[in-house]
């Protein structure tokens, strides 16, 4: 599993997947950083095999409508603190890590589930 962090998400939920062994990059860090296009980011994450973990529906949208990018965690917990998202992640782990090693998926995180949707 390979994650790309969208703008809104902060930099230590890419240092908590990288604590785990698991790829991780700030969209900061790639193309034209915060400014980057939603689009060039879905191209960016479909080419180099990333799930991008977002709060954007714009991301969620594409995925269904345009199949793009491939795989997207969207984050559902409004403005709660990285604190909160990281220990929910951290105890869904190893189901993340199962059904992001599929060529596509998709994934809600909401306070009390994660829901999956695979193809």
């Amino acid at each position: 599993m390979k994650v790309l962090c969208d703008v809104h998400i902060a930099y230590k939920v890419v240092s908590f997947f990288v604590s785990k062994g698991i790829e991780a990059l700030h969209v900061n860090s790639i193309l034209d950083k915060w400014k980057s296009k939603d689009k060039d980011i879905c191209m960016y994450a479909d080419a180099n095999n990333f799930a991008v973990l977002t709060k954007d529906s714009d991301f969620r949208d594409s995925h269904f409508l345009r199949g793009t990018p491939k795989k997207v965690i969207k984050v559902n917990l409004g403005n709660i603190s990285t604190n909160i998202l990281v220990s929910i992640v951290d105890e869904n782990i190893s189901t993340l890590i199962s059904h992001f090693e599929k060529e596509k998926c998709y994934a809600e995180i909401n306070r009390e589930s994660i829901t999956f949707i695979t193809s």
